[in-house]
């Protein structure tokens, strides 16, 4: 198994809102795909083969959390820090500030975003 997540979507309440965070925070385009009964803004990738995920709006399937489910590291690379100084700005706030997990695992964070839900953020030694 080359990874151990292939996809992940974040549940919203409002897909504007959340994509502009987002967009804010990474400072990129994220791309609408939206089926019957699910509207998507897709993280962008270099690759396909990378993991992919999205911001979703699915009228009540997803249901953001800042408690329940799992916890979803995405990728801050190449400092946390620089993410994180952008989450409040864009109308998220801040649980756990930059964290060294260790000198061969870099570093962590975790937010709320401005969904309600808890997301953590990692980027590798400095």
């Amino acid at each position: 198994m080359k990874h151990a997540i292939s996809w992940f979507e974040i549940g919203t309440e409002n897909l504007d809102r959340a994509t502009t965070f987002y967009e804010a925070i990474f400072q990129a385009k994220f791309f609408p795909m939206d089926l019957p009964n699910i509207k998507m803004r897709m993280f962008p990738v270099d690759d396909m083969q990378n993991v992919g995920g999205a911001l979703v709006y699915s009228d009540g399937f997803h249901k953001p959390s800042a408690t329940d489910g799992p916890l979803i590291y995405l990728n801050a690379n190449p400092d946390v820090q620089q993410v994180l100084d952008r989450v409040e700005a864009a109308g998220g706030s801040i649980l756990v500030p930059k964290t060294q997990i260790s000198e061969q695992y870099g570093y962590m964070a975790v937010i709320i975003d401005s969904e309600g839900n808890r997301i953590a953020l990692h980027s590798n030694p400095i």
